[in-house]
């Protein structure tokens, strides 16, 4: 009875294995593609990866040797921008000292009748009483207490005090300073003064009752007084102030010289 179970199963396993054989070998290739194409939809992002990672490995000792390159340029580029903005400075100082040159030849030719030393303003003492300029030249280049003060534009004051290397220069707007001018087109004679109330302008006063005053007429050192040369330019009418008598009508003046931006003068030394 066992001998039966037994070649009945051997039998049923041999049918199995024929009937596999047969769907095997009857299986269409193109079922055979679709298994194909699922497995390497599979494996091939895996692949991909994998192949990236190893190009990213192997190309570190490139990006480290580039990033070491452009910090080299870069260090180069700066230094060499360093070099220009250098010669940059250079070419400013350069350019200022040749304006001032031509400032001081443009001078010297403007004032050609008198003898005159160059001089920069380097310091500026301006309040409410008093308008001082420091310049930097004194007693070693002949300058003397008196001596005028003049710019390319006109009057400035005159030399109040000097050390070996330095002279303090009392400026026309200063309080206490006193001009005496005369008008460009009549020749009529007024004091022109600084001012408590404006340190931009001069006040003309004492002004003959006669005078015909214009606005923009300009006004001149008339060589009085002792201190000025004459005809020097010092400044234009900027306004006419009539009052109930005539006699104490006065004029406010525009100095020729713009005191906030003048650097450069030329002090007379042969008046």
């Amino acid at each position: 009875m066992y001998r039966k179970k037994t070649g009945i199963v051997g039998i049923i396993i041999t049918i199995i294995i024929l009937i596999l054989l047969v769907i095997l070998s009857n299986m269409n290739i193109q079922s055979m593609s679709h298994i194909e194409n699922a497995l390497a939809s599979i494996v091939m992002p895996v692949q991909n990866g994998l192949t990236y990672l190893k190009n990213k490995i192997s190309g570190n000792n490139t990006f480290f040797s580039d990033i070491n390159n452009l910090k080299k340029e870069n260090e180069e580029l700066k230094e060499k921008n360093s070099e220009l903005e250098k010669s940059l400075r250079e070419l400013e100082i350069i350019k200022s000292e040749n304006a001032t040159l031509k400032e001081y030849v443009a001078l010297s030719e403007q004032y050609a009748d008198y003898k005159t030393k160059p001089a920069y303003i380097i310091n500026k003492d301006i309040s409410n009483y008093s308008s001082i300029f420091v310049i930097n030249i004194g007693k070693k280049d002949g300058i003397e207490p008196g001596m005028t003060v003049i710019s390319e534009k006109g009057l400035v004051g005159y030399v109040i005090s000097v050390t070996e290397r330095t002279a303090k220069v009392q400026t026309i707007l200063d309080t206490s300073s006193t001009v005496s001018t005369v008008l460009a087109s009549s020749r009529d004679a007024i004091i022109c003064k600084g001012t408590l109330e404006d340190k931009t302008v001069l006040k003309g006063s004492y002004i003959p009752t006669e005078a015909n005053l214009v606005l923009g007429d300009k006004l001149e050192t008339s060589g009085m007084g002792g201190i000025y040369p004459k005809g020097i330019v010092v400044g234009t009418i900027k306004s006419i102030e009539n009052t109930k008598n005539v006699t104490d009508r006065y004029i406010v003046v525009t100095p020729a010289v713009d005191f906030k931006k003048v650097e450069t003068v030329l002090v007379i030394t042969n008046q």
